[in-house]
């Protein structure tokens, strides 16, 4: 009996080894495989570990080794590094060695907008724009602005209007564009899109909110009065009209206006600093301290990051001779302000 017992406990040592050697053997055999590498590699790079990615692409390129999709993975993880250009050249060679790496391209088109090379990334990102690629960005968004950059207003348009799935001659589609073309600074163009929104659809939310928008960027402060008025009218619960007609109100030293402008705009938006900011202004602006403190002192305690909202209440804190109080207030003033300041590095 114990012979017995003593053979079948051999068996199963015997058994258990051959497990693991197989075992062992497919565990090399995976970490082998080009897939599996080019697998694990690329979670490195999405879980933050481009450094030690890039090592270990060094030593498999060292080594001779050809494996499928590793150009890609390089360009990503220089791409997360902010090496734009070297990102570049590893992408490129991404597309050499498979045209239909759609990642690649798509990569390659986002790093060459970011080079600012928008004429160069257009045919690159242009295939791409009906596909369901998914990666850093949207390929129709980063188009849209490399048509933009590029100054083809209407392919932009077109760009913009398949992202957001409007047709591409509607007064939404004018519209949308029409914001990216102010976030760019297109003034004149911006203009003219919204206006054609609203030629399109008279009563299209937000589109005399944005030509408002665009008058006090160009200061044209009567203009802006009156296109976030004709807002308001159409559109009376959206509290950012409210806010920027405060601004433009303040910005015209129309004081009382702001103050009830702004007032409603608080009401609308109960956690936004900005129309508490903007009242504190005013009221200073109407010799009245004690009213802007109250409002300063509230957009502190939501916001003690903003080093405008601290210079202002040092101000306010000043009229009402609370010298202690304004000098602490505009030193943590200058004291935000100056680490928001970039930068120069020391040379080396």
């Amino acid at each position: 009996m114990a012979q017995s017992n003593r053979l079948r406990w051999l068996s199963g040592i015997a058994a258990i080894a051959v497990v693991s050697l197989g075992a062992a053997a497919q565990s090399t055999t995976q970490a082998d495989d080009p897939a599996s590498i080019v697998r694990s590699l690329r979670h490195n790079v999405d879980t933050g570990r481009s450094d030690a990615v890039l090592k270990k692409i060094d030593e498999l390129q060292a080594e001779g080794k050809s494996i499928p999709g590793l150009s890609r993975v390089q360009g990503l993880a220089l791409y997360a590094k902010g090496d734009l250009r070297a990102a570049d050249k590893s992408f490129a060679a991404a597309i050499k060695e498979d045209a239909a790496d759609t990642e690649a391209t798509q990569m390659r088109g986002l790093t060459l907008f970011r080079l600012g090379r928008p004429a160069d990334a257009i045919p690159l990102l242009e295939p791409l724009r009906s596909s369901s690629a998914t990666g850093k960005a949207d390929p129709n968004y980063v188009l849209g602005l490399c048509y933009m950059d590029t100054r083809r207003y209407d392919d932009a348009r077109h760009a913009f209007a398949a992202q957001y799935t409007f047709p591409p001659d509607s007064a939404a589609a004018y519209l949308v564009t029409a914001r990216m073309l102010l976030r760019r600074e297109y003034l004149p163009v911006s203009q003219t899109y919204a206006q054609k929104a609203l030629e399109l659809d008279p009563t299209l939310p937000l589109a005399h909110e944005l030509l408002g928008e665009i008058a006090l960027v160009g200061n044209k402060l009567d203009e802006a009065i009156a296109e976030l008025e004709k807002e308001r009218a159409h559109n009376p619960l959206e509290g950012a009209v409210y806010d920027r007609l405060g601004d433009a109100y303040v910005r015209a030293g129309k004081y009382d206006e702001a103050q009830a402008t702004l007032q409603e705009a608080v009401l609308l938006e109960p956690n936004a600093t900005g129309p508490l900011i903007l009242l504190g202004k005013a009221m200073i602006k109407k010799n009245d301290p004690l009213g802007a403190a109250t409002y300063l002192e509230r957009a502190v305690q939501m916001d003690p990051a903003n080093y405008m909202t601290h210079s202002l209440l040092g101000q306010a804190y000043r009229a009402m001779g609370r010298q202690e109080d304004a000098s602490r207030e505009n030193a943590t003033a200058e004291k935000l302000q100056a680490a928001t300041e970039p930068k120069l590095d020391s040379p080396h």
